[in-house]
């Protein structure tokens, strides 16, 4: 499989790597503005490469990006030159929507020109109205958004961590927005098939390591990308594989109107099924209101 990656940044870099060590494509094309950043970052990584599954690295322009099977997108300003890592500020990622919607206005049709056939997986913050405004440029459904997969991971890993078992071991759904409005599934959280019910003051703090985990990692390192270049080798995986995973991802909701995370059948074409898990009253009106969040911050750019 031929992976496209636009933008050579700190996040686009963490994705090569990942896959290039994880072996989720045989062909990786890095573009970015700056072609010699691009040609650097590979002239670095394939060295370490020749220890990792056979994979082709290069740099190059859009036109290098035909026939790709997935073209991640990872350009735009990251959260801490653009501003968004104020804990008490709801607005949370969606402060970065302006600057980036300028700037995916400018890459996603020269891309979308170059690889018509290709699934776009925003990665960009925030990533679900980029994906919305992707998916009306590009004019076609064949878009989703990194979304809250990655914090459904970190949901996993606090909660492991504080009932003293492995991660992985933990089923534990974020959905809605991948932001500051987040909806937590405490209700169909399970170990081992059986329920989770900690104690509220847990709970909020459990939820206040997830929400602003990017942060606490913003403050440490200066950027947050290794988990998410992760997370989207694997998206690549299941696209590559199509493999039909279950996995909260970000896809276009009619229902809502916008671009938000549902636990979602991953394969080829993307997003084949959604499965809405049994929701409370009180998730289901969270819900609501991050999915009134995004359609509010999809309305800021529109005309824009």
């Amino acid at each position: 499989m031929k992976v496209g990656i636009v933008g050579a940044g700190g996040v686009g870099t963490a994705c090569t790597f990942a896959m290039a060590l994880r072996g989720s494509a045989r062909e990786i094309v890095v573009v970015n503005r700056n072609r010699e950043r691009a040609r650097g970052m590979i002239a670095d990584l394939q060295y370490g490469a020749v220890l990792a599954p056979t994979v082709s690295l290069r740099a190059g322009d859009y036109a290098d990006l035909r026939g790709a099977a997935i073209v991640m997108i990872t350009v735009g300003a990251n959260e801490k030159t653009g501003g968004a890592t104020d804990r008490d500020d709801p607005a949370g990622r969606l402060k970065l929507l302006r600057t980036n919607a300028g700037v995916y206005k400018d890459v996603v049709p020269r891309l979308v020109a170059a690889a018509p056939d290709a699934l776009l997986l925003v990665i960009t913050d925030p990533p679900d109205p980029l994906a919305d405004l992707a998916r009306r440029i590009a004019g076609h459904e064949r878009v989703l958004s990194s979304g809250t997969l990655l914090d459904s991971l970190r949901f996993q890993f606090h909660l492991g961590q504080r009932l003293g078992v492995h991660p992985g071991s933990v089923e534990a759904y974020v959905i809605g927005e991948h932001g500051t409005s987040q909806v937590y599934l405490w209700s169909t959280a399970r170990i081992g098939g059986s329920e989770i019910d900690p104690d509220e003051p847990l709970r909020r703090q459990i939820e206040e390591e997830v929400r602003f985990a990017n942060i606490d990692i913003i403050e440490g390192t200066g950027a947050s990308r290794l988990g998410i270049g992760v997370v989207a080798a694997r998206i690549a995986e299941m696209v590559g594989g199509d493999e039909g995973a279950v996995v909260p991802i970000g896809s276009f909701q009619e229902r809502y109107g916008v671009t938000l995370s549902l636990p979602s059948r991953v394969g080829r074409t993307g997003v084949s099924a959604v499965l809405t898990p049994p929701l409370t009253d009180d998730e289901m009106h969270a819900l609501d209101a991050s999915a009134a969040t995004l359609q509010q911050a999809l309305a800021s750019i529109d005309g824009a």
